[in-house]
């Protein structure tokens, strides 16, 4: 079948793309690979990749693809699914005979709910659903597709047994020739990493078991399953030829480091290529494997710290001390390797005192950039069912965003309203980046390149109105 893939227009400035884990307008511009999409347009011949948000695509501008398509795959998220499903059905209108499929953790946790929403969409892809999708576009009958779950001629949805999950990771085809064939990779910003950069996986799963993280619990799985290294580097070598514009290849699997016998053979194949190259990493990482991972041009880490209370680290499975975060930070700044950290705030057992704690934490561990991000209780999270069995969710209608596409703080406790943790993301911001060394380090940064200079106050400009819209939000 005539196959789309596509991740619908949504927000201005939405990074919802089928790889981000939150799914929500940035700080500053930025926009992840739709991996998820591109890897079954793969395993699709003839097929076409459509990432509206990044290419600032409209309805219109995706419109007349409907009549010539047999087959839509749309990927959804939690806050971008009501707008994704009038997408949907205005394509369907468009083109009645159009088959609309959807996929992601969204419809993968909720196929039920999902098809019920809207008549316009035939069928949703639960789990890993690359090789669901590929047989769907080979035209195989839907009753004997595994992890298909659809509406059948009789309008009754049926659910289909679930999908092995796929061991061997060296069956799946590179997804770089898809970004060639169907991105601008230019469109593609990440506030802490070069630019243009490319992000791809070795690997699915993640070993850790953190109660908000989204796809581990809802597509991966806990079983972290990669790539052969020779495949990686297969892919590699094809995505430098053909992408010499690229300054950075940053890894996304959900903790690269998971494996540290594989990171550090991995990272001595990469050094050999001569690549700058980044990852997510656990902050546990050994010191001695830090060296290797920089000696072969490892440039920077993401790394989720999360918060810097203790206890709200047990109450979230993090399964990570404080003070072992606070070394692996001094082992970073001392080995030079850069650090983008994330926290959370909101998070059960969340205080005044605790929000106080992390501020103090990042200020002090000093992370070259970091991420804010408020407790999102996504479907088919622990977190989620914990909200809900102790009556957390501030509304349990609420989206995930506003009309703005930024977070709402979907989370309220007896001691600490959603509207002060909120707030508190604006103070943890202002309080890490208006500090006087910090200022200077940026200015420094600012000085010695100009082309980080004109990135800097470009993204000051949408810091700022960022700020100014979440202010409005809270009002």
């Amino acid at each position: 079948m005539r196959t789309l893939f596509l991740q619908a227009p949504s927000f201005d400035g939405f990074d919802g793309g089928a790889g981000a884990r939150y799914q929500m307008r940035r700080e500053v511009r930025s926009f992840w690979y739709p991996t998820w999409l591109a890897q079954p347009a793969a395993m699709v011949d003839g097929s076409k990749l459509i990432d509206a948000p990044p290419h600032r695509l409209t309805f219109a501008d995706i419109a007349p693809y409907a009549r010539t398509y047999e087959l839509l795959v749309l990927h959804t998220s939690t806050p971008s699914f009501n707008s994704d499903v009038r997408t949907a059905q205005a394509l369907k209108e468009l083109n009645p005979d159009l088959k609309v499929g959807l996929i992601g953790a969204k419809v993968a946790v909720e196929p039920e709910e999902s098809l019920k929403a809207c008549h316009a969409i035939d069928f949703v892809a639960r789990n890993e659903f690359d090789f669901t999708i590929k047989e769907v576009a080979e035209g195989r009958d839907w009753n004997r597709i595994d992890g298909l779950s659809y509406r059948n001629d009789e309008g009754v949805i049926v659910h289909n047994p679930d999908r092995a999950i796929l061991e061997n990771m060296d069956t799946l085809p590179f997804v770089t020739p898809v970004y060639k064939r169907d991105l601008v990779i230019e469109n593609y910003f990440g506030g802490y990493l070069k630019h243009p950069y490319i992000s791809f996986y070795t690997g699915r799963g993640c070993k850790s078991r953190c109660t908000f993280c989204l796809w581990p619990q809802t597509v991966g799985g806990h079983h972290y399953r990669t790539r052969s290294i020779g495949h990686v580097m297969e892919e590699l070598t094809w995505a430098k030829a053909a992408f010499p514009q690229v300054k950075e290849f940053f890894f996304d699997d959900d903790t690269l480091t998971d494996n540290i016998p594989r990171v550090e053979a991995l990272a001595r194949e990469i050094g050999r290529l001569g690549l700058t190259w980044s990852c997510n990493a656990k902050a546990n990482v050994p010191r001695s494997t830090l060296k290797v991972m920089k000696d072969n041009g490892l440039r920077l880490l993401l790394v989720g710290y999360e918060s810097g209370n203790q206890q709200i680290l047990h109450n979230i499975k993090k399964g990570m001390r404080v003070d072992v975060a606070r070394r692996f930070t001094k082992d970073c700044h001392e080995l030079g390797i850069v650090i983008h950290g994330t926290f959370i705030l909101g998070l059960p057992g969340e205080s005044k005192e605790t929000i106080e704690e992390t501020i103090r934490f990042a200020n002090e561990i000093n992370p070259h950039t970091i991420q804010v991000s408020l407790a999102a209780p996504y479907p088919g999270t622990f977190l989620y069912r914990q909200a809900q069995d102790t009556g957390w969710l501030h509304d349990t209608d609420a989206e995930l965003l506003t009309d703005h596409g930024t977070q709402i703080a979907a989370l309220s406790y007896p001691h600490l309203s959603h509207t002060e943790i909120f707030e508190s993301v604006e103070q943890f911001y202002r309080r890490f980046y208006f500090r006087a060394p910090k200022i200077a380090s940026i200015v420094g940064e600012m000085v010695r390149s100009p082309e980080m200079m004109r990135r800097r106050l470009r993204e000051g400009v949408e810091f700022f109105r960022f700020l100014r819209d979440r202010g409005e939000t809270s009002t």
